[in-house]
């Protein structure tokens, strides 16, 4: 489910709580919403309420502290892979192959995560499968002549694992940092809280406008850290710029 969708579930459930909270102050009778009833339920509502923003500011925590994370790595794997095509290069012309399967596999993830971005690059259709796995077994084929190059093939093949175990921090692990448990007791505590705003609230126009405001103001926090758990798509995405400075930088 995207994120818009999440947030437009969490906006229906505050507002349609509030507007059933309306009702409930007409339905019920006089001694349920009399000022001591009201005084009661305005404690247990502020205890929810606390809990709730405990909830948000931890999802918010999680989510930020992912997307952070794998920004961080993107950015370093972008300048391992430079280091990479660096070494190779120092080694001498014998490693050519191996510079255009790492250009080719820049490529095709800069095709797959950010697509947009790689249609503008113009990358081509002609580039084939490049796994990483492979090239390392390639650094590893070279015959070094002197001590100069036995120190970039060992140079190389660390980077090339390097590059390897940040690739799957990145791109392995695309399970939700929000728990969705926590999600569905937020969207609940939410419902009731506004509930409560209805309970209590005089109806007018002025009213309405304000909870709906707060409605909304709620499903926009919801949205930012439903997008931060989706840090390749949406509105909210990691960068590819590092990336396509590593490939335009690539086989020089």
């Amino acid at each position: 489910m995207s994120a818009f969708s999440i947030a437009l579930i969490v906006f229906v459930c505050a507002f349609g709580g509030a507007l059933g909270g309306m009702w409930l102050a007409n339905a019920l009778p006089e001694h349920h919403v009399s000022a001591g009833s009201k005084d009661v339920i305005g404690l247990g509502i502020g205890m929810i309420a606390t809990m709730t923003a405990l909830i948000l500011g931890l999802m918010t925590a999680s989510a930020k502290g992912a997307f952070d994370a794998k920004d961080a790595a993107v950015k370093h794997v972008a300048v391992t892979i430079l280091a990479l095509d660096r070494a190779l290069a120092d080694f001498g012309p014998e490693t050519r192959e191996i510079r255009a399967l790492v250009k080719t596999a820049v490529a095709q993830r800069l095709a797959e995560t950010w697509p947009e971005d790689a249609r503008d690059m113009k990358l081509g259709l002609d580039y084939g499968t490049a796994p990483a796995e492979g090239i390392a077994k390639l650094i590893t084929s070279l015959s070094p002549q002197n001590p100069s190059q036995t120190w970039f093939q060992g140079r190389a093949l660390d980077m090339s694992g390097d590059l390897l175990e940040s690739r799957f921090t990145v791109f392995g692990g695309d399970g939700s940092s929000v728990s969705s448990a926590f999600l569905v007791v937020v969207v609940f505590w939410l419902t009731v809280i506004f509930g409560s705003f209805g309970l209590r609230a005089p109806r007018n126009a002025t009213v309405i406008v304000i909870l709906i405001i707060c409605a909304m103001s709620v499903a926009a926090s919801v949205f930012l850290i439903m997008e931060m758990d989706t840090p390749f798509t949406g509105v909210m995405k990691i960068s590819s710029a590092p990336v396509r400075f590593t490939f335009a930088h690539l086989g020089q």
